[in-house]
């Protein structure tokens, strides 16, 4: 599953549009389920209530199907976190805290997508890793996108050294807060908000030392 897979065609009448969202919902429901080994087209099919013919109109396999699944879960994702990561940055402005602010709402915003689907969370991370050319690694660079201006926003005197910030606390963050979902620790949310805040915030603030990212590696 790398990138997105187009459809046969595309639902032009609300019959036909109300068939593909049903085909779509059974998909992630399959997928959840069976996992990605066991998700066939027929299995999607029956979950739909449609014959496969009808499904093959719209889908030309059961990739596209979970394709669709995985576009609209990390599509929502990301317009959720960049949209906190964002404002956070535009609400506390430039100075002391700035940091901190942006790296609690992201933590937020992650933590609260990732709860509302835990399952689907599970298949994702476990069963369909991270390929060069696929929509979680297009994802997680949007967002190192996004963490790279603002350090360079911030003062940052090196764009390799920001993006290379910035990559490692992309997939720092994302590794702990999926880890926390799916397993389940045995202490409240709010204590790994403050942890991972803590953590994240820190070594970003000590690599902007002085208004700069260091770029020559530590002293």
């Amino acid at each position: 599953m790398t990138g997105r897979s187009a459809r046969r065609r595309e639902p032009r009448q609300e019959r036909s549009r109300a068939m593909v969202e049903r085909i779509v919902a059974a998909g992630r429901e399959v997928l959840v389920t069976r996992g990605y080994d066991g998700a066939s087209t027929n299995r999607i099919a029956a979950a739909a209530g449609v014959s496969p013919g009808s499904l093959y109109q719209y889908f030309p396999d059961k990739d596209a199907v979970l394709t669709e699944v995985l576009d609209r879960y990390l599509d929502a994702m990301e317009a959720r976190v960049s949209r906190a990561f964002l404002d956070s940055v535009a609400v506390a402005g430039p100075g002391a805290g700035t940091t901190t602010t942006a790296v609690r709402a992201t933590l937020e915003a992650l933590l609260d997508t990732f709860s509302e689907e835990p399952d689907l969370l599970r298949v994702i991370v476990e069963q369909l890793p991270r390929s060069p050319g696929g929509r979680r690694a297009a994802f997680a660079g949007r967002i190192d996108d996004l963490v790279t201006t603002v350090l360079l926003t911030h003062g940052a005197g090196s764009t390799d050294a920001a993006r290379a910030a910035a990559w490692t606390v992309v997939r720092t963050v994302e590794h702990l807060t999926t880890g926390y979902v799916l397993e389940r620790p045995g202490f409240a949310r709010a204590v790994v908000v403050d942890e991972l805040t803590a953590l994240v915030a820190g070594y970003l603030d000590a690599r902007l030392s002085g208004g700069r990212v260091a770029s020559d590696g530590p002293s």
